[in-house]
């Protein structure tokens, strides 16, 4: 347990995580927040017609899910998770503090968003958060679904979101 590997998720890696791990805890990071700050141009859009994904980005707290990888799949959790996060690299591999649940703290690979990355959305207002939300469709699905799912999972552990909520009504009030 001591060479373990924790993996921080804050977004679609809550619900779809896509590796085997022993243990999961709600856990909390500071200095980064969660925020539709990626323009999408694989999973859930595409370069001509982007769609947005959830970044950590610096400043603030985030809640989400921190899990502990056995040490004999860490190596093999970096990879999968190296080709998941980092297709176009807005992403950079970070290692953050994260408390969890029980009163842990333990070190979490994690991926935050690169600023300076053609793909970095930054603060959009909800307006435009829409528009490229209801445009998007990638390889991994239509990015309404991607916006749902996410926050109806953080919902029901108790992960609060106003912007995937307001953005989850809205795209549930149009079906």
């Amino acid at each position: 347990m001591e060479n373990d590997l924790w993996v921080f998720g804050y977004g679609s890696l809550m619900w779809r995580p896509g590796f085997d791990y022993e243990e999961k805890q709600i856990a909390v990071v500071r200095g980064y927040h969660r925020a539709l700050c990626v323009y999408s141009h694989v999973h859930r859009g595409t370069p001509e017609r982007p769609g947005l994904v959830l970044g950590l980005d610096r400043g603030g707290s985030c809640k989400g899910i921190a899990f502990r990888v056995a040490e004999s799949k860490a190596a093999e959790t970096i990879a999968y998770l190296r080709a998941r996060e980092q297709v176009t690299m807005v992403y950079r591999e970070i290692v953050l503090k994260a408390s969890t649940a029980d009163g842990r703290i333990v070190k979490a690979v994690s991926y935050a968003v690169d600023r300076s990355h053609l793909q970095y959305a930054g603060m959009l207002e909800l307006p435009d958060l829409e528009r490229f939300v209801g445009q998007g469709i990638g390889v991994s699905g239509a990015n309404p679904d991607y916006v749902r799912s996410t926050y109806e999972h953080m919902a029901g552990l108790g992960i609060a979101d106003a912007t995937l909520k307001a953005l989850t009504q809205r795209f549930s009030a149009a079906l």
